[in-house]
């Protein structure tokens, strides 16, 4: 599942405009990653405009144009919220910010135009199956993550719901295996009541 869960988020990247780089092919299983086995994907906006502020720590759609580069570690268990239990019993999902794992992430992206501003900070993303709803768990749980040092996280359902609404039932993705699902499960409306939600969910202007 782990390849599927990372062609979905690298899907919403390229979708989103974003140059996708996989830092590697296989899965590690058995013994502890090295620090370029914590890194899922990278993650590169060239069509980045600075703008003075920094993406919301709750990343929809809208809150994209605000990134430049980014490195994102996938969590995708689908089986249970990221709650503050689960952060503190679980220190392997938030083993990508660790300093050596930063360094290897700063060396992929050595890039002239990118060196040369030294504010340019590189975001730390954490995808996630999402946060508990409820009170105060979902709020300790971001604190934790902050402080930690995630700048940013994206649920499975926000990059799900915004591939589905980008997603056109007359066109066939047959270079990808993912969009191409989607699409075929909309054109038989079987995400009918998914649909719904989305269109729901926009009256804030985000997609959730």
């Amino acid at each position: 599942m782990a390849a599927v869960d990372e062609e979905i988020v690298r899907e919403y990247f390229e979708q989103n405009g974003f140059l996708v780089r996989q830092v590697r092919k296989y899965q590690v299983q058995a013994r502890k990653k090295t620090s370029d086995e914590e890194i899922d994907l990278l993650v590169y906006n060239p069509a980045f405009i600075k703008t003075g502020r920094k993406p919301d720590f709750f990343l929809f759609a809208s809150e994209l144009p605000h990134i430049h580069r980014a490195m994102v570690a996938v969590k995708a268990w689908h089986t249970g919220r990221l709650s503050p239990a689960t952060i503190r019993s679980s220190p392997e999902i938030l083993r990508f910010l660790e300093e050596q794992v930063q360094k290897e992430a700063h060396r992929l992206f050595a890039v002239e135009t990118l060196e040369a501003d030294p504010n340019d900070e590189m975001l730390k993303i954490l995808v996630t199956p999402g946060l508990p709803t409820q009170e105060p768990y979902r709020s300790q749980s971001v604190a934790l993550l902050q402080d930690k040092g995630v700048d940013g996280i994206i649920s499975f359902r926000s990059m799900l719901l915004d591939l589905l609404d980008r997603v056109e039932i007359n066109r066939s993705y047959g270079k990808s295996d993912s969009l191409q699902v989607m699409r075929i499960l909309k054109n038989y409306d079987l995400l009918k009541d998914t649909q719904m939600d989305l269109f729901t969910g926009k009256k804030d202007g985000k997609r959730r």
